[in-house]
């Protein structure tokens, strides 16, 4: 376990803006024992964490979304939970349910994988729309629901969820209302060269060690460290300039031609915690324009949806979004 002094201990101590760098960097340390590369990735994660988002990382497989996952899981020290999507998946196979007791003639409460701190929602688009709606209020909420009880999952619940790109065989798009839960969508992309000889160095030799445990990672602060960073970055000054880039950036995307849907008022509020996030992983107590920019792409490409006409002439979703972020003037 690492030095608690140089962070907040457990006893309530609060956490200073400049103590979550170092704590970031030191969980990048611990996750890089088993991924090689993947960097955007791993920030993304650890800015979705601190903001109290959830992340949605789309590529082909075997390019470590899963390992990552679980290995960034290992280096924060939270409760982790995983869940493979299949097409029978059901509801209640992720927030459980209720079991009639015979022996006491009561109903006893079976809780179901959603019940942990970090869900990796392995797959998520191979179940189809009705279970993936079984996450809709845990992401909103932190709470899940059922026989008309609430129940709470805590203020460090946070979904990893992975999906294999759309065009793939025995998929199910993502519900608009799912999408828009994320605080990020990460396409994850193959490794370069010099990453990829590096991972078959490492990976192919010998067994097949996919055992997270295996490489001894080490958790790197108790839960009250990582509640006492999230409430530090709350504290992060964003000033009424920002916040009209924001607003700015996001009524962009419902006024571009090219794009049918653009993204949500709650976009905007979600860009302004990811911005001030950001720049807390920086030790800075102030948000800058280039906070936004930096995140403008990840936390809006899943929140807007291309006009006919754009689907006609072949355009994407990413250039778009990047030519309204560069079009919208920051402020200086």
């Amino acid at each position: 376990m690492r030095d608690a002094t140089c962070i907040a201990g457990s006893k309530g101590k609060s956490v200073k803006i400049e103590d979550i760098k170092p704590l970031a960097q030191s969980i990048r340390s611990e996750v890089a024992k088993v991924v090689t590369g993947q960097d955007d990735m791993i920030d993304l994660m650890l800015t979705a964490l601190f903001a109290g988002g959830h992340i949605l990382l789309e590529g082909p497989p075997g390019t470590a979304k899963t390992l990552t996952a679980r290995a960034f899981a290992a280096a924060i020290g939270l409760g982790f939970g995983r869940i493979q999507f299949t097409p029978d998946l059901m509801p209640g196979d992720i927030i459980g349910s209720n079991i009639y007791n015979f022996q006491t003639g009561e109903f006893t409460m079976t809780k179901g994988p959603i019940f942990c701190d970090l869900l990796l929602a392995d797959e998520i688009n191979r179940t189809p729309a009705k279970t993936q709606a079984a996450l809709l209020e845990a992401m909103q909420e932190h709470a899940v629901t059922f026989d008309g009880e609430t129940h709470a999952l805590g203020r460090t619940f946070m979904v990893v969820a992975t999906q294999n790109p759309i065009e793939h065989q025995g998929v199910y798009p993502l519900p608009e209302a799912q999408l828009d839960r994320f605080l990020f969508k990460h396409r994850v992309a193959y490794p370069g060269e010099e990453e990829e000889r590096a991972i078959i160095a490492s990976h192919g030799s010998g067994a097949i060690r996919q055992e997270v445990a295996s490489w001894a990672i080490e958790a790197q602060a108790p839960r009250a460290t990582i509640e006492a960073a999230m409430d530090a970055v709350n504290r992060v000054r964003l000033v009424d300039e920002v916040v009209g880039y924001i607003a700015a950036l996001v009524r962009a995307t419902r006024e571009s031609g090219d794009l049918e849907v653009g993204a949500s008022p709650r976009a905007g509020a979600m860009l302004a915690r990811a911005a001030r996030a950001r720049a807390a992983l920086d030790a800075r107590d102030y948000v800058i324009p280039d906070d936004v920019k930096a995140l403008a792409v990840p936390a809006l490409r899943h929140r807007v949806i291309l006009s006919a006409t754009a689907q006609i002439d072949g355009r994407e979703i990413e250039p778009i979004v990047a030519a309204l972020v560069e079009a919208v003037e920051a402020p200086r």
